[in-house]
């Protein structure tokens, strides 16, 4: 366990982040901490998928969420091998069904994700078969204390900023909390994890830094998880389809405050914001750039 995660993106990695010389804006020398940002050629078998930036922290839990989010992965695929290779910046999944997706990478969507998220024409098809669980819950108390320990944690993003970050959750604890340069990539490397480790969906809540759009509610449903919260704000397509798809939809989550726009059935008014603990103020690290 990494300090109370299961699994997380670990901030003191050299090789995530890198240090730069510059000035401020009083022309003072500085150091500075910035992301690093890194080429990975994910191939399914023999064929190549798609060419991602990411920082390179568990590029094998990218390579099998990326797959399963994209509905490349069916759920009774038998995953035989990961191979990565860090020079070549490859990493090869294999199965032993035999795959073969070129009408369906002919069909590449570019989304409103940063580092410019990739999904495909016909993964829609297989959002709509997805049926959430009805009776999942959500306490306010819950909500009030995950916001409050994620947002506290020691992160990459305190170190060098830039950078996303998602949280996969179960009632008020926070189990693994994933990184990146796009936001798409940190679920994925969540969804890697549940499939590899088969973790179950139907009891976990989804947290993330960034906004709620279309791909992330795309990500969330695909993935089977019923309530998905964030600290920033909504796009219209995002709530729609959360609607559409009966998922929780959280935004705006900072401090005791928060505003739900679909999905609202499932929140349990336990705790009045009055009676929860105040988020206490962020330590930043020297170097860190300020909030966004």
């Amino acid at each position: 366990m990494t300090g109370p995660f299961l699994l997380k993106t670990d901030p003191d990695d050299p090789s995530l982040s890198t240090s730069v010389s510059g000035i401020d804006q009083d022309g003072v020398s500085v150091e500075t901490r910035v992301v690093t940002e890194k080429a990975l050629t994910l191939y399914l078998n023999s064929q190549e998928v798609v060419t991602m930036m990411t920082i390179g922290d568990h590029p094998e839990l990218l390579a099998v969420g990326y797959l399963k989010n994209q509905n490349m992965l069916a759920a009774d695929d038998v995953i035989t091998g990961i191979d990565y290779d860090d020079d070549l910046e490859v990493v090869v999944v294999r199965t032993e069904r035999e795959t073969d997706f070129e009408e369906k990478l002919k069909k590449k969507v570019r989304t409103s994700g940063c580092a410019q998220g990739t999904v495909f024409g016909d993964v829609m098809e297989g959002f709509e078969t997805v049926s959430l669980p009805q009776d999942a819950r959500l306490k306010t108390s819950w909500l009030y204390e995950l916001t409050r320990s994620i947002n506290t944690a020691p992160s990459l993003y305190l170190e060098a900023g830039a950078i996303h970050g998602c949280v996969l959750c179960r009632e008020d604890t926070p189990l693994v909390y994933m990184e990146d340069v796009g936001r798409h990539n940190a679920v994925d490397k969540i969804a890697g994890w549940m499939v590899l480790n088969e973790i179950p969906a139907h009891d976990k809540i989804f947290y993330t830094t960034g906004r709620l759009t279309s791909e992330m509610v795309i990500k969330t449903v695909m993935m089977g998880v019923p309530i998905l919260v964030s600290r920033s704000g909504f796009t219209a397509w995002g709530v729609d389809l959360a609607r559409r798809a009966g998922l929780t939809l959280i935004g705006r989550a900072r401090g005791k405050r928060f505003v739900a726009l679909a999905g609202t059935e499932r929140i349990e008014f336990d705790m009045a914001p009055e009676h929860a603990e105040d988020e206490p103020r962020k330590a930043r690290r020297k170097g860190s750039a300020p909030e966004t």
